[in-house]
């Protein structure tokens, strides 16, 4: 016998499943700062305690991306250690503000399963919770990966596919207690858009780009204790490349988007997302967004607007992001579609 967890594969798993995740972590301010070293974020709110208490966000909120990336990491070693790839989410709603001090603890319900053809593999969804330590609601979302079988032979389970929401409607967006825009410092946070400059329909080229290192997004990886083999040992994937943590590349096209989105302040959902296609270390990232929908909100000088936001490998000038046979264009990375709270 072993004392050793070799995590679990696809015949593991069985809907209903409920699984209690080690171990809770306490956000520090040591994160808010590793997190800025990593990503060029610059957005007011996480950066600054006096403009986030302006806008009644008192303490100060690290990003929201951290929260996730913390809460997520406690689900891979039961969920993805022995992944293939994160394939997407739904349904992610940030109940409140992370601060400093939170400690948070997550717990996962599998929801659905479905082997793949070959045999080798399957589909695993799971419904994921975080609380903090007053038990407390921070964030939950569903996400589904692909996940190696222990025994080829091994029985395919009954496929059962969850029923997920197309997305967060705007009545069911949770807004951080106090927050009010009514007062917005525009020179403090970098661009003078408003809710009202957006159009449904408007892409916005990034413009920026940043070039990918193993020694970086390895080391984001491991800051959220994220230990999925892919992503750091070079016999885990047949090319011998270690895969970049699809969470590196959402936090690194949201860091990108300021130039052009800054005023969008906070994260209050993710509708859905897809990780198109694997990046590795030399891949320079770029990123644009499309507006999709805008919303009002009860908290005073708030808006929502619902945006896309696609990271690419090599600039796409174009904003392309399907040919016309309905299939990702090439150089798509991400396709992530949420909701950000914007002054009004």
């Amino acid at each position: 016998m072993t004392k050793t967890n070799p995590g679990n594969f696809f015949e593991d798993f069985t809907v209903g499943q409920v699984i209690e995740h080690a171990t809770p972590r306490t956000v520090t301010e040591g994160d808010r700062a590793l997190y800025g070293a990593l990503y060029p974020t610059r957005f007011a709110v996480p950066s600054s305690a006096a403009f986030a208490a302006a806008v009644g966000l008192d303490p100060h909120p690290v990003e929201e991306l951290i929260g996730f990336h913390v809460a997520f990491g406690k689900t891979v070693p039961d969920i993805s250690l022995n992944a293939v790839a994160n394939l997407g989410y739904a349904e992610l709603r940030f109940h409140r503000p992370v601060v400093p001090g939170d400690t948070l603890a997550t717990r996962s319900e599998v929801i659905g399963l479905k082997q793949n053809s070959n045999g080798r593999s399957g589909v695993v969804y799971v419904r994921s919770t975080a609380t903090n330590q007053r038990g407390e609601v921070a964030i939950d979302w569903c996400r589904w990966v692909m996940v190696h079988k222990r025994d080829q032979d091994a029985p395919a389970p009954e496929t059962v596919l969850p029923e997920l929401a197309s997305h967060v409607a705007a009545d069911d967006l949770v807004l951080p207690a106090g927050l009010d825009f009514s007062s917005y410092d525009f020179a403090a946070a970098g661009e003078p858009h408003r809710f009202d400059d957006y159009a449904v329909g408007e892409r916005i080229d990034h413009v920026d780009g940043v070039t990918l290192t193993d020694a970086e997004h390895m080391m984001a990886t491991r800051l959220w204790q994220n230990t999925a083999k892919v992503h750091f040992n070079t016999e885990a994937r047949p090319d011998g490349n270690r895969l970049v943590y699809g969470g590196h590349v959402i936090s690194l096209a949201r860091a990108l988007s300021f130039n052009g989105l800054a005023n969008a302040q906070l994260v209050a959902a993710i509708n859905g997302g897809s990780h198109v296609a694997p990046a590795f270390a030399g891949d320079t990232v770029y990123a644009w967004s499309e507006v999709l929908d805008r919303a009002e909100t009860p908290a005073p000088g708030v808006g929502a607007l619902r945006l896309r936001l696609v990271a690419t490998k090599g600039r796409d000038e174009s904003m392309t992001l399907r040919g016309e046979d309905g299939k990702y264009a090439a150089g798509v990375l991400l396709d992530l579609d949420y909701w950000a709270l914007v002054p009004r």
